[in-house]
Parts: C-alpha cells; structure tokens; sequence
C-alpha cells in the first residue's frame, strides 16, 4: 500500500480500511481482503493493524446506511469503488464519534487525496462535510428504509420477517451490534471456576455461563489470556460450546467430526471424552488449522494407522509426524483428513460411527456481527444452494453411522430452509431415523444475543 500518508496516522487507518471494504465490495470476504493487507504492511504496528480492522468491520456492519447516505449526498453513484469505500468509511466513522467530525473529516479528505492522484479530494471534503450539515434529516429519512435501518440487505430482511415474524427485529439488531468473546477452558487441564479466578487475577473481569463458558467483559488479544498458549483455554462462542455437550460422545467411542475445521468443535468433543475422532475438511487449507488448534490444547493424535488402502478400506493419515505428550485419561486420539465428506469411498475403511457431528456448510446468517462481509456478499440463491449441499452431506453421512448411533446436525444459520425444514424432510425420507430431543426440544434454535450468537442443532439417532 504504497501512499504519503504517515504510517500513524487516521488518513493512514481510513484509507486501509477503505482498501479492505472496496476488496469485500468486489466480492472478496473480509479475511481475504485483511490478510492481503497484512502481506503488503508487515511492519503495521498493531494499534494500527487494530485501528484499521476496526474501521473495516463497523463499515461493514452500517453498509447499507452508509450506502444510503451516498446515494442522498451524490447526484450519481461513484464509480471509483477506493473512493467510494473510503466515504463509507468516513461516514461510519463519522456517526459513531460525532465529536470529532472535525479531524476525521480533514483526515479523510487527506487521505482521498492519496487516491486516484488526488481527483477526487474536493468531493470527499463537500460529501462530508454535507452529510454534518444535513445529518439529522439524513438519518431521519434512514428510519423510513429497511436497508439503511436495519442494515441488511431487503431480500435478508425478508427471509426473517418470513421466518422469525415475532424475533426479526432483535435479530437484525443483534446482527449490528460488537459479539462478546467467550472462551471455552480445557477441561483436561483446568476447571472453569479456577480459571475464572485466574482471569479476574489478570485483571480481566468475567462472567461464568451456564454449561461453564466464560464470557469476557471487554474482548482482548488471545495473547493476554492466562495460559493460552500452553493449551488452558480456548476462544468459542457459548453457542457453538453446546455442540459437544448434545452430542453426547463417551469413552471408547468412535466418532466423526464431519466439517471439521477449524476444529473448535472437534477439540471440545475430545477434552470431554476419550474417542477414537476422525476429522473431515473439505477445504484443505482450513483442515490444516485442525491439528495446530489440537496440539496447542494438548490433545494426542491417534497412532499412526500406517500406508494408506484405497476405496472403503482406506485408513486415514494423521495430519502431523509427531504429536506432543499427552495429558489424556486414555485410549483414544485424532486423526485429520482434507477430504469432502460426501465422498464416502475416498475415506471411509467401513467401521461405522457411534457418533457424528455433521456441523454444516451454511449462510452463516447466525454469525453476522462476527463477520459482517457475509450479509452482503451471500445472495438468495446462495440459501438453496446451502441446502442442496446439506442433504447431501446428510445423506452420506447417513450411511457411516452404526445403528442405535446419533447424529448431531449442526449450522450457525437462522434461515428455516437449512434447518428445521431441511431436517425435516431428511427425516421424513429415512425410515430409521429417529428425531431426538435436543436440549428439551424437537431441535435447538438459538438465536443471537448478548450471550451467544445464532446456532440450530438436531439429533437423530439410527434406529437397529
């Protein structure tokens, strides 16, 4: 990123962040666009790394009410998409510390003028300071469109109208606001309470959830947490904690993690039970984060099960050489393969499974204050794709379980289309599925809130 703009400075913040989000406007998500700007400034202090982050995420999240202030403040769209990030930028910015319009307007006129050769610097320094003038009847007329309001695309907003018709409006909401940081202790290591203690030791006030999550009063690096790096602790939301628990696995068991990666899920399953655990990823990349996440925690990976067969005897590789001491109770261990789980004949040696956690591909509608891109990058035929894939996975996976095993269906999604109805007719065409209660319920939808984020879980069982 090469400007005059000094390094420490807003105009320097603006104007990364503005890369960011014209990045997520050409379609790219938010972490792709991050990472390539962490390549191109290796040497970005971290305030400024954060300050940049930050401004990128509230963007995103106020998209559609900045985009609607644009298209009030300009006689026609802007082209120029670095330009016009940047405005969006500014005028989150602007909303958001209104008590110092003054220095971010000037510093965001700075730094148009490190853009397109400084063509456009008059017009960020009128759009701007229009909007401080106009700004009351701006965000009046923002209240009368859903877009601006609520700050998701109309067609998302729809779908939950449709969907949720009594909770649409809080979860809108809570898809705007910052999520909590909740962490997830090693139980192999550490019990909840204790380690509580230890955060308010470290001065990090905390508060203990049901089923021993522990959420953060304020979110801080991994790096001030008490004993992450030797494996105490984890970061998932309360949410995404109850997998484990509803799943239900127990010593000696053979289980499958299906979409495995990063492998939150996976690791939880493991410090509550001693399993024999496969771990699926499809995407490569991400599976390779499984064993790190793993290892970090401790967790010894199963011995290795030596050359591989092919087809239905195919045994799975380990997905490192060596794995550390194990603080285990037991027998037990991993095994990670980068593989999609529908293709049954590249992975499966024909042992079935007592247990499977099929924690899906899905529209992460559930997740969007974590990762605000994903509201505008997903379109409405996104959704149905989602579903086709899930049935499939549903199916496959179907097949590996052993009778009277359970299957726990698992998506961060709130759209009924990747859940209850999709579970529904899955079930509906299984004559030996069974729908088990999960938490006192036919299924478990959790909505966002200030505890947790959006997740759906069913279990089935196979009936002998």
């Amino acid at each position: 990123m090469n400007t005059s703009l000094a390094e420490t400075s807003l105009a320097f913040a603006l104007h990364g962040a503005a890369r960011a989000v014209a990045g997520v406007a050409a379609g790219r998500n938010l972490n792709e666009a991050l990472a390539e700007l962490w390549r191109e400034l290796p040497a970005l202090p971290p305030g400024q790394r954060g300050a940049m982050q930050d401004l990128a995420y509230a963007t995103l999240r106020a998209y559609g009410r900045g985009s609607f202030f644009l298209s009030r403040l300009m006689d026609k769209p802007l082209r120029e998409e670095g330009v016009r990030a940047l405005l969006l930028v500014a005028l989150a910015r602007l909303e958001a510390r209104p008590e110092e319009a003054h220095t971010i307007v000037d510093q965001a006129v700075e730094a148009a003028a490190a853009q397109a050769r400084g063509r456009f610097k008059a017009l960020a320094n009128g759009v701007l300071r229009n909007f401080l003038r106009r700004r009351a009847e701006l965000e009046a007329a923002a209240l009368q469109d859903d877009v601006a309001r609520w700050q998701h695309p109309r067609w998302w907003i729809e779908r939950l109208r449709r969907d949720w018709p009594r909770d649409w409006q809080a979860i809108l909401a809570a898809g705007n606001d910052r999520p909590p940081m909740t962490l997830r202790v090693n139980r192999r290591r550490a019990a909840a309470a204790d380690f509580l203690a230890r955060l308010e030791e470290a001065g990090l006030p905390a508060q203990m959830l049901d089923g021993g999550a522990i959420r953060l009063e304020r979110p801080v690096p991994v790096e001030r947490l008490p004993g992450f790096a030797e494996g105490l602790v984890s970061v998932q939301d309360a949410g995404a904690q109850r997998a484990a628990a509803l799943l239900g696995a127990h010593d000696g068991m053979r289980v499958l993690d299906a979409c495995a990666a990063p492998g939150g899920k996976t690791a939880h399953i493991i410090e509550l039970a001693d399993v024999d655990l496969l771990a699926l990823d499809a995407d490569a990349g991400r599976a390779l984060r499984i064993p790190e996440n793993l290892f970090r925690l401790g967790l010894r990976a199963a011995p290795s099960p030596g050359r591989p067969k092919t087809a239905r005897t195919n045994h799975t590789e380990q997905s490192e050489p060596s794995s550390p001491p194990s603080s285990g109770r037991g027998a037990g261990g991993w095994r990670v393969v980068p593989v999609d789980c529908r293709a049954t004949d590249e992975w499966w040696d024909g042992r079935e499974f007592d247990r499977i956690l099929a924690d899906v591909p899905c529209s992460a509608s559930g997740v969007v204050r974590r990762h605000p891109d994903i509201k505008w990058l997903r379109r409405p035929a996104d959704i149905a794709r989602f579903a086709r894939t899930q049935a499939e996975i549903l199916d496959a996976l179907w097949r590996v379980l052993a009778p009277g095993g359970k299957l726990l269906y698992a998506t961060c999604s709130l759209f009924a289309e990747e859940n209850g109805r999709l579970v529904a007719a899955f079930a509906a065409r299984q004559e030996d599925c069974m729908r088990l209660p999960a938490a006192g319920a036919l299924d478990l939808q959790l909505l966002p809130e200030k505890e947790h984020d959006g997740f759906y879980y069913a279990l089935l069982e196979k009936q002998a």
